[in-house]
Parts: C-alpha cells; structure tokens; sequence
C-alpha cells in the first residue's frame, strides 16, 4: 500500500469519526434538551403542589382565625353576663332574710304603740318576748346560731378576750368566765367572734 492510499485511508477515517462525533454530540444535545424537558416539567410540578399546599393551609388559617374569634366573642359575651348576674345577686342576695325580719319590725311597731297606749309593764315585756323569741326563730332557720357558752376553754376560732379577771375557782382558770358580747356562726361559720372574759 503506498503512502497516497495510506493518507487517503487515514482521511476517510477522521471523517468518519467526526461524523461520529458530530453524532454523538447531536444524541448528547437532543438528551440534553429531554432532559431539561424534563426537569422543567418536574418543577411546574412541584410548583404546583407547593401552590395548592399553601392555598390549603391559608384556608385551613382562614377557617381557625374565624373560630377563634367567635370563641372569643363568646367567652367575652358569657363573662359579661356572669359579672352582670353576680352584681344583681349581691345587690339582692340578702332580700330573702330582709323579708323574712320584716314582720318583726312590724310587731316592734305595734309594741311601741301599745307600750304607749298601756300602763301595764308586765303585757309589754312579754309582748317584747314575744318579738326577740320570734326574730332568734327567724335568725335561727337561717342557719344563725349563738356563741355564748359560760364556763367552756377559751378558743381563739370563736371567742375574743376583752379582759382578763383572778378565776373565782381553780376548775375557771384559762375559761370563759363572762361573756359580754355574744358571737354568732352562720351554718357553722363564724360571723361574728364572742366577746368574753377569761379566768386566770
């Protein structure tokens, strides 16, 4: 073979392989741009599901904003009626006691008027019995009842020591001697502390 036909051969060759080349780098491109494609449609994609979610959760944000504030108006309109309702109940809470004393203060007025019209003492002390023994009734159906016990150890939950005085016997030492303000508990809490005197 000479070297004409050798160079020939070798010229034929390279343009094979640039043929193959240029080829190749066609096959490469049109892979490329499916791929690219490709990629563009998996983004669209997810951009699209990213879009939905978001639209999802500002309705799912709309819907718990709006709950809220209709819990809140509630709440807010029930406290106000608790505190509208508590404010009537103190202003009448002692109405059903003031109604159950009225009569005695009708009876105090009749006794009055009689004691005017009467000379007679003994009629108007047990007129007067009559009144204190039907207003400690009233009292004691409330649930009042009194703390006036003589001779009973000094407790400092219901009695209060105004003085101290020598005890007339060993056995009245640290106990109520006198009591000179009676106490009163109202269904078994203390109202008001008895005002006694103690032995020592």
């Amino acid at each position: 073979m000479s070297e004409n036909e050798k160079d020939i051969l070798k010229e034929e060759e390279n343009s094979q392989n640039t043929d193959i080349n240029s080829a190749n780098t066609e096959v490469e491109k049109d892979n490329s741009q499916k791929r690219g494609k490709r990629k563009k449609t998996s983004s669209r994609k997810k951009e699209e599901e990213l879009k939905s979610k978001i639209e999802e959760l500002e309705a799912s944000v709309e819907e718990l904003n709006d709950k809220y504030l209709r819990l809140y108006s509630e709440f807010d309109n029930y406290r106000k009626r608790t505190v509208k309702e508590k404010a009537e109940l103190y202003k009448t809470a002692a109405e059903d006691t003031v109604l159950s004393i009225l009569p005695v203060v009708d009876d105090f007025e009749r006794a009055l008027k009689a004691a005017d019209d009467s000379e007679d003492g003994a009629a108007h002390k047990e007129g007067i019995e009559l009144i204190y023994n039907k207003l400690v009734g009233i009292l004691k159906n409330k649930g009042v009842e009194p703390i006036d016990e003589k001779e009973v150890d000094f407790d400092l939950d219901i009695h209060e020591a105004i003085t101290k005085i020598p005890a007339p016997s060993e056995d009245l030492k640290n106990k109520v001697v006198d009591v000179v303000e009676k106490g009163y508990k109202l269904n078994g809490k203390v109202i008001r502390f008895a005002k006694v005197v103690i032995g020592e």
